[in-house]
């Protein structure tokens, strides 16, 4: 597999149409994914000191986290409306190679920092609700 830019990696969100029409949200500088799997262990005598878990069992998650620099675009504008909502939405995760990742997320955390002489900037971080499906 060649190495892919982090460039590439792309958040974007939908525009609440069904079918949704994604939007990338400007402004990211860095973008982090992480899968998160819960295990349901099945251990017995008979695992002979081994743990066994249950294949498909459990609670899986997929969280997301960025920062970048404000620019005012309709997507952050989507988001912030989406945080103070408490609203979940369509979000779409997109790679270099073609693949995305796409699901419905809830905005845990979106803050905005500044400094005198700089740009505003934010953070955010998003938690799936339900299937997240990669294509």
């Amino acid at each position: 597999m060649p190495a892919e830019k982090g460039s590439a990696f792309l958040l974007k969100i939908g525009n609440g149409a069904t079918p949704p029409v994604f939007a990338t949200v400007a402004g990211l500088r860095t973008t982090q994914l992480s899968v998160n799997g819960e295990a349901v262990a099945i251990t017995t005598k008979e695992s002979g000191g081994w743990r066994e878990l249950l294949s498909g069992a459990g609670v899986r998650s997929v969280s997301v986290s960025g920062a970048g620099v404000f620019t005012g675009s309709a997507a952050e504008d989507r988001i912030r409306a989406n945080a103070l909502s408490g609203v979940i939405d369509d979000y779409r995760l997109s790679f270099e190679s073609g693949q995305t990742m796409t699901g419905r997320f809830l905005v845990t955390r979106l803050d905005y920092a500044g400094d005198f002489n700089g740009e505003r900037s934010y953070t955010l971080a998003l938690e799936s609700s339900g299937a997240v499906v990669s294509a």
